[in-house]
Parts: C-alpha cells; structure tokens; sequence
C-alpha cells in the first residue's frame, strides 16, 4: 500500500523568512511555488539522492491548529554525519528536540525544532546506504 515518501510539509507563520532559513539549509532554491506571483502560500525543494520534495505551507492554510509544543512524527532526512549536521542546524537557528543518539551499529539520530516550529529529523542509516548503492549498481 505504501509506495515511499513522496513529500514532507512542515508549516511556518513567516512564510518568507521559512523560505530563506531553508535556502540557506539546503542550499538550493524552491522548484516551486503557488501563488506564482505575491507572496507564496506553498513552497518546495526538492533534495537528495532522491529528488524527496520538502515543502513549506503558510500556517494559514494548515489543516489543524498548531500544538504549543512540537508535536508529530519525526521524519529524519538521511546525512552522511549526524554530528556536523546538528550542529549545522543548531548554528542556524534551530534548538535541539534530541541530541544525537546511537540507535544500534550503523543508525545515529537526532532531532532539532526548526525556527518556526517544525520537527526536523537527521539520520545516519546503513539500510539507506545499502538502498542506494543497490539503485546505482554499486
């Protein structure tokens, strides 16, 4: 039933400042954006080995309230260093939801609060290495 992740929303109040705080994570510009002109209500990126779109909603439009707190599934993005990369995001203004941890031999995680709310996950994964060696005809 479940064929992948096709898209990861996360949902700010500042749709602007959301949109520079990832530019400058990613280092990429959004792909797309609705409206096309005035100020967006939608914005994503496509990143990774895999092209995964990560989009960015106005608050305005999420379906339910925001919790005070940040609440939900932790969806961690695949890096080669957990370490660098919560770092990274701490330097860039997120705040840690969890430091990183060693979940068994080959799987590290950890999570951070982005600066408008979101849970962003990292992950150092063997299985996501084997996966895309294994596309590659590695």
């Amino acid at each position: 039933m479940l064929r992948g992740l096709t898209t990861v929303v996360y949902v700010a109040d500042d749709i602007a400042a959301a949109r520079a705080w990832y530019i400058d994570l990613l280092g990429a510009e959004p792909y797309f954006a609705r409206p096309v002109e005035g100020p967006p209500a939608y914005l994503e990126f496509r990143i990774g080995d895999y092209q995964h779109e990560l989009g960015l909603v106005d608050s305005r439009f999420a379906p339910h309230a925001r919790p005070e707190q940040a609440a939900g599934a932790i969806v961690y993005w695949a890096v080669d260093d957990v370490d660098a990369a919560f770092r990274r995001l701490l330097d860039l203004g997120a705040t840690v939801h969890e430091k990183p941890v060693e979940r068994g031999p080959g799987f590290v995680t950890a999570s951070v609060v982005d600066p408008f709310g979101n849970i962003l996950g990292v992950m150092y994964n063997a299985h996501y290495l084997d996966v895309l060696a294994s596309n590659r005809g590695i």
